[in-house]
């Protein structure tokens, strides 16, 4: 592993800036206190920056020593926590009950601090960074309101880069793709109106516990018979609402809500359209009336082949060959840093971090659990990896 040796200096720094972070969680488009202290160091460090973009986003700019070339790349963190009360007892846990930073936000953020300060250090490229700190990813969608305020026509980029932590792979390793690695994200609420009554008397009712029923198990059909078996999709009805607890009362009303996952942006309107005809003519068959309000939500996460060809160059670099993985499992999971990529070229990488040695430490915990926790260990490879896509694109040689 040949971590750049000033930003293995900084690692102290570092770990110390995350774990600040990490006692201080906020969610979607809150993310005060790490906006605030983004700025601190940003300010401290002389880099200029604009900030209150998309509420308490951040861009900071960065110039070489030289920047004759023309070129442009832009660096993601994303800074926001989740609404989960954390129960890993350790020192630094979260201080807000209830909110918690269960994806390694805090991580990602500390580790494009790292980056900065080494880059505005060293200025030891040709061209123009751009550092996006990013709010609202887990639940506001804040690529795109940053997207919609103008994100790449103030700040152009030539290419786009993002990491997430990954704890189902072994820290010192890192996986990617060219293509879909993350699937796009899409949400559904069913409401069936049908007729309440007394159980007892069901032929004197419209029931909506039937009629969801039969969604459900008629959903499924629209995977199996009308997607390419080639192609990948998932339905999964998270939530059914209905009836008052007793056991003698059909009610008036159902509730139904889930979640659309795909690989392809096209399959997202077909597999709406065929849900809403479930939906209606289930509803319509039984006398019921329901309506389907869907949302199309995070879009495909699509790496560049240009991108990810320099995203292995630079991991390989910092690894080694044989700790990169170029053909990587892509996961149903989504990340709005798919709406970038569908703007601008580039990757998106996810950067080990479990320790199979250690199988009850918190780095090995599921994202979006109570008991996990972002390895520090990994803050010195995420930040030589940023730092070296900068240096490796941005020089006078290189080629776009």
């Amino acid at each position: 592993m040949r971590i750049i040796p000033d930003i293995h200096d900084l690692r102290d720094d570092m770990k110390r800036w995350r774990r600040e972070l990490h006692q201080y969680p906020q969610t979607s488009y809150q993310e005060v206190f790490a906006s605030d202290f983004i700025t601190e160091k940003l300010t401290m460090w002389g880099i200029p920056f604009e900030r209150n973009l998309a509420k308490t986003g951040i861009v900071a700019t960065i110039t070489g020593q030289t920047n004759t070339s023309g070129k442009t790349l832009g660096l993601r963190a994303d800074m926001d926590a989740l609404d989960i009360t954390e129960q890993t007892g350790l020192p630094h846990a979260s201080r807000y009950p209830g909110k918690m930073h269960a994806c390694g936000h805090d991580g990602h953020t500390a580790i494009l601090l790292g980056t900065a300060h080494y880059l505005q250090k060293s200025r030891d490229f040709n061209g123009t960074v751009h550092l996006i700190f990013q709010p609202a990813e887990e639940s506001g969608a804040g690529a795109v309101t940053l997207i919609k305020e103008g994100l790449f026509d103030r700040f152009p980029c030539d290419y786009v880069f993002a990491l997430h932590n990954w704890p189902w792979l072994e820290a010192g390793k890192m996986g990617t793709r060219a293509g879909a690695l993350m699937a796009s994200s899409d949400e559904f609420t069913i409401t069936i109106t049908g007729k309440g009554g007394h159980a007892a008397l069901p032929h004197k009712t419209i029931d909506p516990v039937i009629v969801a029923a039969q969604i459900i198990q008629s959903s499924q059909a629209i995977i199996s018979r009308h997607i390419n078996p080639l192609d990948q999709a998932v339905i999964s009805m998270t939530n059914i609402r209905a009836g008052t607890g007793a056991s003698n009362i059909i009610p008036d009303t159902a509730h139904i809500s889930g979640t659309v996952r795909t690989f392809r942006q096209d399959l997202r309107p077909l597999i709406k359209k065929h849900l809403e005809q479930i939906v209606c003519h289930t509803a319509q068959a039984f006398g019921a009336q329901a309506t389907c309000d869907y949302i199309f939500d995070y879009d495909v996460t699509v790496n560049s082949p240009e991108g990810v060809a320099q995203a292995i160059v630079a991991a390989s670099d910092i690894l080694g060959a044989k700790n990169v993985m170029a053909d990587y499992e892509p996961t149903m999971g989504a990340e709005d840093f798919g709406a970038m990529l569908r703007v601008s070229p580039g990757a998106f990488v996810f950067l080990g971090q479990g320790v199979p040695s250690h199988p009850d430490s918190p780095h090995n915990a599921g994202l979006h659990t109570p008991g996990y926790d972002f390895n520090d260990d990994i803050l010195p490879i995420g930040a030589s990896y940023f730092a070296r896509l900068v240096e490796r694109y941005l020089t006078p040689t290189a080629q776009s």
